[in-house]
């Protein structure tokens, strides 16, 4: 396993991390004893970083993670969230304290090593935007969580106030926020503070625009604006989430019985993504499947500290494991991938 350090902390962690979102499934939905035999295995092979929040099973991951951690009397470094809803906007500060004494109990420590705002950085509310998410939380999935204007993370009654005080009292080290559907421009003004120690964000053989500039010809949702770069350029670290897009470049025909989330929950936006990302079925070879060629690419990014890796099951993190070290991929390889960018994913399988 090979290490990076996440910033300018000093904290070196595993290039290979470990999620326990439930859109993988493993630490929500899984036995027991298939947990704690995938979590000793990861720590067994050099994994240090693991990766929560209490959005991931309502508290459910944070609690399995906490107890094995426990037994198998491992302290590696811990990331954990906070999530503002729309219920916590008048009292943001508050919902921060309250949040991360439920999380640290679940976890059962003392402190965090990095604590996230979990909710996206826009530069303006946007009230089409927060109705959608309000309706949203009328599912039974718990309520949900909107996105921040700077103010909401840094203005007087804001959330970095909280923050410092965790951080004083020794509750968590240092603190960042994620950038899962960012505006980019808002989180590069948060870099900007100087006060944000780790972001994470998305970075894929589907969507390379944190990490690179947007080639010509590809659409994305979100262009990321190489937010890896100015994060690095900050001090920042970096922890990429959703390296293989959320299953689509995994090479799978289906998804695994565990994986939930809203690509379970609705099917075909993933059946169509994963046939979007056909065109890159040539990384796939006989030593190396496409989802190893997606954490190589992602690795060779300079300024990835960690990829947080999801996994169903053990075999899926040791695979991820095995591409630490594996270095990036041929130039041959790149060029056409960009082909198949700047086609928008439009080539034919048979022409690459």
């Amino acid at each position: 396993m090979n290490y990076r350090e996440i910033g300018n902390t000093g904290v070196r962690v595993s290039e290979i991390g470990f999620g326990t979102g439930d859109n993988a499934g493993l630490m929500v939905k899984a036995t027991p004893e298939d947990m704690e035999r995938t979590v000793a295995r990861a720590l067994e092979l050099g994994i240090n970083y693991f990766d929560c929040s209490p959005d991931y099973g309502k508290g459910v991951a944070e609690t399995n993670l906490g107890r094995i951690l426990k037994k198998l009397g491992a302290h590696p470094v811990i990331t954990t969230k906070i999530e503002i809803g729309p219920q916590n906007k008048e009292d943001i500060p508050g919902r921060v304290l309250q949040s991360i004494d439920e999380s640290l109990a679940r976890l059962q420590v003392d402190h965090v090593d990095f604590l996230e705002i979990h909710n996206a950085p826009a530069a303006r509310h946007n009230p089409r935007t927060e109705d959608v998410v309000r309706n949203q939380g009328a599912h039974s999935f718990g309520p949900p969580w909107i996105p921040l204007v700077l103010e909401d993370y840094i203005g007087e009654k804001g959330a970095l106030g909280a923050l410092d005080r965790l951080q004083s009292g020794g509750k968590v080290r240092f603190f960042g926020f994620a950038c899962e559907h960012a505006e980019s421009e808002a989180a590069k003004r948060l870099l900007d503070t100087g006060r944000f120690h780790i972001i994470n964000v998305w970075l894929n053989l589907m969507n390379p625009t944190s990490g690179w500039p947007k080639p010509a010809g590809l659409s994305v949702d979100y262009d990321y604006g190489q937010v890896i770069d100015y994060a690095a350029a900050h001090g920042a670290g970096v922890a990429v989430i959703r390296p293989l897009a959320g299953g689509a470049t995994t090479g799978a025909s289906g998804r695994h019985a565990l994986a939930g989330g809203g690509m379970s929950r609705n099917p075909e936006p993933f059946l169509a993504e994963q046939r979007r990302a056909s065109p890159l079925g040539f990384l796939a070879k006989r030593d190396r499947s496409l989802a190893a060629a997606a954490y190589q690419f992602i690795l060779s990014h300079p300024g990835v500290s960690t990829v947080v890796g999801g996994y169903s099951e053990l075999a899926h993190m040791e695979e991820a494991v095995s591409c630490s070290g594996r270095g990036p991929l041929t130039s041959d390889e790149m060029r056409r991938v960009h082909e198949v960018w700047e086609a928008d994913f439009k080539i034919p399988a048979s022409r690459t």
